[in-house]
């Protein structure tokens, strides 16, 4: 067994072991056999050439033509022979492998050299770097390249390229590119930025932009929110934010690139040139509201509030705007000599068509408020307060207000701004010119105040003597209307007489006439009830008849048909029985009915003695004969029974 165990063993070790050296030492050495991983490619350097005498041409280091030395020429995977061991030393190499999110720098260690004023290589076709054969028979150049590769996998030869792996370029939402270029021909005189070039794919085609006759430096074209593949050795990119222009406001430009335009403000104005939109100079037509990807190192936007603007010569307070902030309170002096302060507003408002001036005149809106507003604003309310006292200066504020406001208006005119209102704030006169007046208004409101009570005296003395005689005056009036009352009572009876004698009289002509009409209404009343009655009478006794002629009618009628009807049942039972059969039957239906004795009390006998209890022959006829009268119903009247 562990003889079987060893043999086992040694088989597992030695076949491997055996394969790797008939590899290494028979199929590599007299086949020259190479096997390349699906994974690597083969780097080939050429130990020595076997016929003739070859060497690389002078200054290069790969060869392109079988010379000794590193090859150009890579084997990808798979089998190869007549790679001799002693003839060709080959290295395997992983790919190249750009992972996602970066790209690959080329960095060529042999080739053409560079044109004298560059410093990146131009693109060549050599299937993105991985023929390097076709690299350097195409006339590719050393050092860095201006093409990069994209994220994948390349079989490259690193023998001649260097791979430097950086990151793509990525910029965010409200942030703008502003590029500067390496490479190019150089800016011309007087040019700051180079000129936009169309078709080099945001400068990640950089050969594009080159054979574009594209410039060196600060570019005028900016690139905007994404992923790019920027070469970092053409081109470097800064990241600004983008414009933001509020609502209520405008952007004036000031572009500092493009062509001399010609002026659109007129001969009137004579503060600067106003060109279109894409010329050099202050542009007529602003931004508004919005953000825009401005590049501001080729131009500035200044931005102008067009809403109404507050500004406030007051120390103790600044709007939001800040344009106020080394505004402060105006010191005047007055006529008679004092010195006080005054806080004042100014309203002001730009319209949007004028905006380009305001700024081609003063280059920013703080200039507009210390070059012209400040001095205007404060010399005004000197020279006013001069002309005045401090008394009637305060008596006059509103007056003195809207003078204000018109001469402001007038002079900002001039300076393409509209003056909207200027309002006069806190006044401060001097302490002890105050108090002098204080007490100059304590004093007359005291006069006032004692000219006030002096009348409220003589106010209340009339008005106990009036409310004396108003007294007396209600015992007059009093007694006057207890005479009014009396007549009014008097008058009053009488007319109250009079009206009780005009009812009675009416009273009884009313009760006459309806004492007359309840007569003639009994009287109609009882005719119509006779009437009536009358015609009750009369149609009851009609009915009656009627009744009565209908009754007897219908009962006639009713004996005839039962009396029919009885003939005709004898008439049919006679005719079935016979005539002596019926009157037997009958005769004993009969005595049934009427319960007559069959067997008499008395006897009837022919021999007259009746000493038997018999009865003669001839009071038994009789008795037969009436009780054939009964039995056929009538008697000696002729009247039903």
């Amino acid at each position: 067994m562990e003889s079987q165990e060893i043999i086992k063993w040694s088989l597992i070790i030695g076949i491997p072991l055996f394969l790797l050296l008939f590899y290494k030492f028979i199929l590599r050495v007299f086949f020259g056999l190479v096997i390349v991983p699906e994974d690597k490619i083969g780097l080939v350097t050429k130990k020595f050439v076997l016929f003739g005498h070859q060497e690389l041409p002078e200054g290069r280091i790969i060869a392109t033509k079988g010379e000794a030395g590193f090859q150009a020429q890579t084997l990808p995977p798979g089998v190869y022979f007549w790679k001799w061991i002693w003839q060709y030393s080959i290295t395997f190499q992983p790919f190249i492998v750009i992972p996602t999110g970066k790209i690959g720098l080329i960095l060529a260690k042999d080739g053409a050299e560079l044109e004298v004023g560059r410093i990146l290589a131009r693109k060549v076709d050599c299937d993105s770097f991985q023929d390097a054969q076709a690299f350097l028979n195409n006339g590719g150049r050393k050092g860095r390249q201006t093409a990069i590769i994209a994220p994948g996998s390349y079989r490259i030869n690193t023998l001649l390229f260097e791979i430097e792996l950086t990151d793509m370029t990525f910029i965010p939402d409200n942030a703008v590119g502003v590029m500067t270029t390496l490479e190019g021909r150089p800016l011309d005189e007087g040019q700051i930025a180079g000129k936009i070039i169309e078709g080099h794919n945001k400068f990640q085609d950089v050969d594009k932009f080159l054979s574009s006759e594209g410039l060196k430096g600060l570019q005028e074209q900016v690139i905007l929110a994404g992923s790019y593949f920027l070469n970092p050795w053409f081109a470097k990119l800064e990241m600004v934010k983008m414009l933001e222009i509020p609502i209520g406001h405008v952007g004036v430009v000031i572009s500092y690139v493009g062509a001399d335009g010609v002026d659109t403000s007129g001969i009137e104005f004579k503060h600067g040139n106003i060109v279109s939109r894409g010329q050099k100079g202050v542009w007529a037509e602003p931004l508004g509201p919005g953000k825009y990807p401005v590049n501001p190192y080729i131009m500035k936007v200044e931005l102008v509030p067009t809403t109404n603007l507050v500004l406030n010569w007051a120390s103790a307070r600044s709007e939001s705007h800040q344009l106020d902030k080394n505004l402060s309170t105006i010191t005047v002096r007055s006529k008679d000599g004092f010195p006080f302060n005054l806080d004042v507003s100014q309203i002001i408002h730009i319209p949007t068509t004028e905006a380009p001036k305001v700024i081609a005149r003063f280059g920013n809106m703080n200039n507009l408020v210390s070059q012209v507003l400040e001095p205007t604003i404060g010399n005004y309310f000197r020279n006013s307060a001069q002309d005045s006292d401090v008394i009637a200066f305060l008596g006059t504020r509103k007056e003195r207000q809207q003078s204000a406001k018109d001469h402001i208006g007038k002079v900002l005119e001039q300076y393409n701004v509209y003056g909207v209102d200027t309002l006069i704030g806190d006044i401060v006169p001097p302490e002890s010119l105050m108090k002098t007046l204080t007490d100059r208004k304590l004093a007359e409101e005291q006069k006032i105040t004692y000219d006030t009570e002096k009348k409220a005296q003589e106010t209340r003395q009339t008005l106990e003597k009036e409310t004396a005689i108003a007294d007396m005056q209600k015992e007059i009036v009093k007694a006057d209307q207890g005479v009014l009352i009396a007549e009014r009572i008097a008058d009053a009876s009488v007319k109250k007489a009079t009206g009780d004698a005009n009812s009675v009289r009416l009273q009884a002509n009313a009760e006459g006439d309806r004492m007359r009409l309840m007569a003639t209404g009994e009287a109609e009343k009882v005719r119509l009830l006779a009437k009536a009655e009358s015609e009750k009478i009369e149609l009851l006794a009609k009915a009656n008849a009627e009744q009565i002629s209908l009754t007897g009618n219908a009962e006639a009628e009713k004996i005839l048909a039962i009396g029919k009807s009885n003939a005709e049942s004898y008439k049919l039972s006679v005719a079935a029985m016979g005539g002596d059969n019926f009157t037997q039957l009958k005769i004993m239906e009969s005595v049934a009915t009427q319960n007559v004795k069959i067997m008499p009390d008395v006897l009837i006998g022919g021999t007259g003695d009746s000493a038997n209890g018999g009865i003669s022959g001839l009071l038994g006829l009789e008795l037969l004969e009436r009780l054939g009268k009964k039995i056929s119903g009538n008697d000696n009247t002729g009247k039903k029974n």
